[in-house]
């Protein structure tokens, strides 16, 4: 074989596959973990215009955040009747309000009368009513009050409806839709529902949520957690324990899947390391510390971790931790719906991840990330969302656990990494054929929608 057929041949990594560690689970594994996908599919290489132009930016905002299904709020952010939640992407400002008990209406942020944002933070309202001269609309968008009515003879109340967007509910997540011709909600989720029939995401709540506005093209920031493979050289303390390069990448219709085995070493690793060693890297045991598990003779560390978490999981699930494979309990599995949302799935607290441009600055994004915890009993309220400042870190969030490091990790790359795009004289980045499959995939569907070549 030449190294021009080894390059463009989809290779794996030396070591056992992911359905390989999968045969060892210690319960039945669901048929959507052995699911394979699409695996070579998209662009290889990737212009730097498409991250620093303000040309290509201008065609996103139509093509992308004016015609796609995106995620504005969680069900649970506006529990009550006339709760009300302000959804902002590049120039676009949505307005969504629960207008019933089982009702969600979106509207565009804006007064008929001369414009100004109708909302600018979410709250309780018993009706829409603009905060400059008083023009108030009902909570499913009718006109109901214009001062000084006398001097608007003018106007057809019966075309000062406000302006709808599309709404559709998946996951306990409220989608909005600007493009009223855009195919339905459930036609776009398309197999991501059955992925997830397994772990409903509807039946749990946010926990944590928190936001931080970072000097990056908003593609470029999600790309970080679309993949295993920096985990190498960016997060080398997760290696023992995470088999980063033993990772399973699938590419299905608008979303994509990555699966990245816990409690399972990294091929990269120099030397042999024992189960204990394994497991404690996976509990996250700190040197000094007395283990939390042990791991008996003749035993590996994937199952005892697994017991574990479903200990710990079992008053919010119940006995169906029982049925669980160890898959569920341990591994990430994280997927991606286009164009920025990135749910995880299995039966633990689960992260989301959310990226959108920062106002109209191209060269800015926001990251979010929420916890969706499971619960027993009544549903506890949402998180508020924590908004990090520009002169704090992750670690600011200590909500966030041991994550907010790992985040820290990515951040001192990712803003250098939109620099560097400046300098890259090749004006072209590369990626990897198969552990960058989740970001190829994404970029089959970008390139559709700008119609770029």
């Amino acid at each position: 074989m030449t190294r021009t057929e080894q390059r463009t041949r989809a290779d794996r990594s030396p070591g056992p596959s992911y359905q390989d560690i999968l045969d060892t689970d210690t319960h039945e594994v669901p048929d959507i973990l052995r699911m394979k996908g699409i695996e070579d599919i998209g662009p290889l290489e990737i212009p730097t215009d498409w991250y620093l132009s303000r040309d290509v930016y201008e065609r996103e905002k139509q093509r992308i955040w004016r015609r796609r299904w995106q995620v504005a709020c969680r069900e649970e952010d506006i529990p009550e009747v006339g709760d009300s939640w302000v959804y902002d992407v590049a120039d676009l400002s949505i307005l969504v309000v629960r207008s019933a008990s089982d009702t969600f209406k979106a509207f565009y942020n804006a007064c008929l009368h001369r414009g100004r944002s109708l909302r600018d933070l979410p709250g309780r309202i018993n009706n829409i009513q603009c905060p400059f001269h008083g023009f108030t609309w009902s909570l499913d968008g009718a006109p109901t009050r214009l001062p000084c009515d006398w001097d608007f003879g003018h106007v057809d109340i019966s075309e000062f409806h406000l302006p709808e967007v599309r709404v559709a509910t998946w996951g306990g997540f409220i989608f909005i839709n600007p493009d009223p011709a855009a195919e339905p909600l459930a036609d776009f989720i398309g197999g991501l529902d059955h992925q997830f029939s397994r772990w409903p995401l509807e039946q749990r709540y946010k926990s944590v949520h928190v936001a931080k506005v970072i000097n990056t093209n908003w593609k470029l920031a999600q790309e970080a957690f679309m993949e295993s493979y920096h985990s190498i050289t960016t997060h080398p303390e997760l290696l023992p324990s995470l088999g980063d390069a033993n990772s399973q990448y699938d590419a299905f219709d608008n979303f994509s899947r990555a699966i990245s085995p816990t409690a399972f070493p990294s091929p990269h690793m120099t030397r042999q390391l024992t189960e204990q060693e394994i497991l404690d890297s996976a509990a996250f045991k700190w040197d000094d510390e007395e283990p939390m598990l042990v791991v008996p003779d003749g035993a590996t560390a994937r199952p005892i971790l697994a017991a574990a978490m479903r200990e710990q999981f079992r008053q919010s699930l119940g006995a169906t931790v029982d049925e669980l494979s160890d898959a569920e309990m341990v591994d990430a599995i994280y997927y991606s719906l286009y164009p920025n949302l990135h749910p995880w799935g299995g039966c633990s607290t689960l992260i989301t991840y959310r990226f959108r441009p920062y106002r109209d600055d191209h060269q800015r994004s926001v990251m979010e990330c929420m916890y969706l915890s499971p619960f027993s009993g009544t549903r506890p309220p949402a998180a508020t969302v924590h908004w990090l400042g520009d002169d704090e870190n992750w670690l600011a969030a200590p909500e966030l656990g041991l994550l907010a490091n790992v985040f820290q990790q990515d951040m001192i790359n990712l803003e250098s990494m939109h620099k560097g795009l400046r300098n890259n004289q090749r004006k072209k980045t590369v990626l990897g054929r198969y552990q960058e499959l989740k970001i190829r995939h994404f970029y089959s569907i970008y390139c559709r929608d700008m119609q770029l070549a």
